[in-house]
């Protein structure tokens, strides 16, 4: 499986994510979003970067939960739940973010 990124072919997995996590760039996520029949907003945009900053410092992507509770801390309450997230990522906060920002599946997630 590959999704064709700007003319050039990038592997993903059986679950559509990234095989390789340097061939990711934004119209990467944009191309993934459209799998699922969404449009990446500037809220999305916060999130994914929050994860990439996050995998870049940790080298693991967040579950879920953890994710909620360091998105609180960096801004703000009404962002930092689960609530908001999974209106954005409806296929799950974690999973689906992860996937657009081309990181791993988080561990845990089925």
């Amino acid at each position: 499986m590959a999704i064709e990124v700007n003319g050039k072919s990038i592997d993903l997995d059986e679950e559509g994510y990234l095989t390789n996590l340097a061939e990711w760039n934004e119209e990467a996520a944009k191309i993934l979003a459209a799998q699922d029949e969404m449009e990446l907003t500037d809220n999305h945009w916060e999130v994914l970067r929050f994860l990439r900053e996050y995998y870049d410092e940790y080298q693991i992507a967040p579950a879920v939960r953890v994710l909620t509770k360091a998105i609180g801390k960096k801004l703000g309450k009404d962002k930092g739940n689960s609530k908001y997230l999974y209106e954005l990522f409806p296929y799950g906060p974690a999973k689906q973010a992860c996937r657009f920002a081309g990181l791993p599946k988080p561990t845990g997630c089925i």
